[in-house]
């Protein structure tokens, strides 16, 4: 257990870094615990999500100071994984009528 948590809390500060990290495999923990280390940890703020599919919701995350995103897929039992994970996150909005 308490490698497990090190090792999700290595990779939620490598985050701050996405663009050295590589991740070589999906991470995944208890949604609670996944997200309070993106908020608390890296210092990213859920920016969007959307449903995708009955067991499924996907959010994506954003440190606002560097740009650096990660993308959560979250499941009905409780567990989220990171699935994507890079820098420099752009907002595009539309242009005015």
């Amino acid at each position: 257990m308490i490698t497990r948590i090190a090792l999700i809390s290595g990779v939620c500060l490598a985050l701050a870094t996405a663009a050295q990290a590589r991740l070589t495999e999906v991470i995944c923990d208890d949604t609670s615990r996944l997200q309070h280390q993106l908020e608390h940890v890296v210092g990213a703020t859920q920016q969007a999500r959307g449903i995708r599919g009955p067991e499924a919701l996907i959010e994506i995350w954003i440190v606002p100071r560097n740009g650096d995103w990660t993308i959560v897929q979250n499941y009905a039992n409780g567990t989220s994984c990171i699935v994507a994970m890079g820098e420099h996150w752009e907002e595009m909005l539309p242009e005015p009528a």
